[in-house]
């Protein structure tokens, strides 16, 4: 990498951290930690809202994703915009009327303290994974550019940004969060800039192209529980997803609870409502605009550098083979790529039909080769081979020119910084307000509480470091901390959704969530073919109807 993309990375990364501790200076006691004494305006609160999901794994993940299957990721967050006007009318203005540091103190209120002790635990187990898997995002950026083993890249980002959380609190976190939105959506206009200008046929030619192999479709109004993303899924799915997500997951709870009010917390969550969509469709077409470049382009066997090496070190004839085959595939892939833009420039309809064909054909031919040389792979490299993680790290560090290359790994670094130290701070509150505060120490000074929050937060990021050592193997990082995410938050929606039935009570709203939860590892142990957005639904439906079936009736 050159020396001028080092500087920016460094010079920015820099500044991020010199602000975060230049505004930590004067917090004396966790409501200032926790909560920034209630005192952000909406604007902040909103990017800060929306930067905790447009993170490193958002470049990383998602923009692999676009490259690989096209838009239909984004069907994930239709359900999004309806969540946030429910929750805005509905459990917003009540816990920050409440003045509560934690979304499960109310549960005491309304229930008992066991069941706020199960429902906060769940929820740290799962954001404690959810944060290993954003660390590995950068990790795999980190591990391609430096050719370092995958867990020594984790150790590069997790231990200065648990070092920078420890100190920084929630106000240095919200702050930073707003830098890196614009850093980050500046990065992907110009990657996005960059690659439409690399096209060797008009764009929209180029999107035909891109329609043939599938990679626009956008809407699937099919109805099967097996599809991982359909517009039903995307509604249904992912409203109870994003509802329990925002109105139950301490790390968003938190950022709409450090708002001055109640209104301009609810106008924090409707940014995120009128932006995530769009947002994400941006980054997707970004991944769908690398599939095009790759197209008219020679595209490598492994985007991950680490398995070519492996194939041309251990299997130097099979990895001849497969390449000379998947080149020819590519070059017949390519001269039909051009004669569908050519027949559409001279509007020759039959033409254009034989092309795509044709271009179907050898996209199939090729998808087959490279499944092969990645089952090839899997006999010399030791766990999964999938590297979809890998694809814009590899086109980043390839094909962009000196200056985008640093812009684009200081907006990945800086959104993992700021987005990590956020899951670890409200890993840390509802750590010491939930558990410490509630049922160890109950009469400590506000200094030895500060003291234990900064502790816990030194836990959570040594385990979230451990998850993000093989979190990357497991597919698209996208999917795999909604994964993660959707085997807890149904459940828990069920036990807030409880709390608003007057005739639930404590002993119902307990055993419905273990009930929940029980169901939906049934569910992803013997019917794995169900798609993980309905588990949310199937956790939420059922921990309401065991809740109910097991409050006591009164008289």
């Amino acid at each position: 990498m050159h020396g001028l993309d080092w500087a920016i990375v460094v010079a920015y990364l820099g500044y991020v951290v010199w602000d975060g501790l230049r505004r930590a200076r004067g917090t004396v006691d966790i409501e200032g930690y926790f909560m920034a004494n209630r005192s952000l305006p909406w604007w902040a609160v909103g990017l800060s809202v929306m930067a905790t999901q447009l993170s490193a794994i958002t470049l990383i993940g998602t923009t692999g994703q676009g490259a690989t299957d096209g838009l239909k990721f984004v069907q994930f967050y239709f359900g999004l915009p309806l969540a946030m006007v429910i929750l805005g009318v509905t459990l917003v203005p009540f816990l920050h009327r409440a003045k509560v540091y934690t979304a499960y103190e109310y549960l005491e209120r309304r229930f008992d303290a066991r069941t706020r002790t199960l429902t906060s635990f769940l929820f740290l187990l799962s954001r404690g994974m959810s944060c290993g898997a954003i660390i590995s995002a950068p990790a795999v950026v980190l591990s391609a550019v430096l050719g370092v083993p995958l867990t020594m890249s984790v150790a590069l980002i997790g231990v200065p940004t648990v070092l920078y959380t420890v100190v920084g609190g929630v106000q240095a976190v919200t702050w930073a969060d707003v830098k890196q939105m614009v850093v980050i959506v500046a990065a992907v206009i110009a990657m996005a800039v960059v690659l439409i200008t690399r096209l060797p046929v008009p764009l929209d030619d180029a999107l035909a192209v891109a329609g043939a192999a599938g990679r626009l479709q956008t809407f699937d109004f099919s109805f099967s529980l097996s599809n991982q993303y359909t517009v039903w899924s995307g509604i249904i799915g992912g409203t109870f997803l994003m509802l329990s997500y925002f109105g139950t997951d301490q790390s968003q709870v938190q950022r709409y609870l450090t708002a001055r009010s109640v209104d301009e917390a609810r106008s924090s969550l409707l940014m995120s409502a009128y932006w995530k969509i769009p947002l994400q469709a941006l980054i997707l077409l970004l991944g769908v605009l690398v599939f095009l470049f790759y197209v008219f382009q020679p595209a490598p066997l492994y985007h991950n550098p680490a398995h070519e090496r492996a194939m041309r070190t251990a299997a130097p004839a099979i990895y001849d083979s497969l390449t000379t085959t998947y080149s020819s595939q590519l070059a017949a892939r390519r001269f039909a790529a051009t004669g569908i833009a050519t027949a559409r420039a001279t509007a020759d309809t039959a033409a254009e039909s034989r092309a795509i064909a044709a271009f179907k054909r050898s996209e199939r031919e090729a998808g087959v080769t490279r499944a092969a040389a990645l089952a090839e792979a899997g006999k010399v490299v030791s766990g999964p081979t999938r590297d979809v993680n890998y694809v814009i790290p590899r086109f980043v560090l390839d094909h962009l020119p000196v200056g985008l290359v640093g812009l684009f790994l200081a907006a990945v670094l800086a959104a993992a910084m700021s987005s990590i130290a956020a899951e670890l701070n409200s890993l840390s509150t509802a750590t010491i307000v939930d558990f410490y505060r509630r049922r160890v120490r109950t009469d400590a000074s506000e200094a030895h509480y500060l003291t234990a929050s900064k502790w816990s937060t030194v836990f959570w990021g040594t385990f979230a470091c451990i998850v993000a050592t093989f979190a990357a193997t497991l597919g698209s990082l996208i999917e795999v901390v909604n994964r993660f995410g959707s085997f807890f938050y149904g459940s828990i929606l069920g036990v807030f959704l409880l709390a608003m039935i007057p005739r639930a009570r404590g002993r119902g709203a307990f055993n419905g969530l273990i009930a929940g939860m029980a169901t939906v590892g049934a569910v992803s142990l013997f019917a794995p073919q169900v798609a993980f957005l309905w588990h949310n639904v199937i956790g939420a439906l059922v921990v309401v109807v065991a809740g109910l079936a097991l409050s006591p009736r009164e008289g």
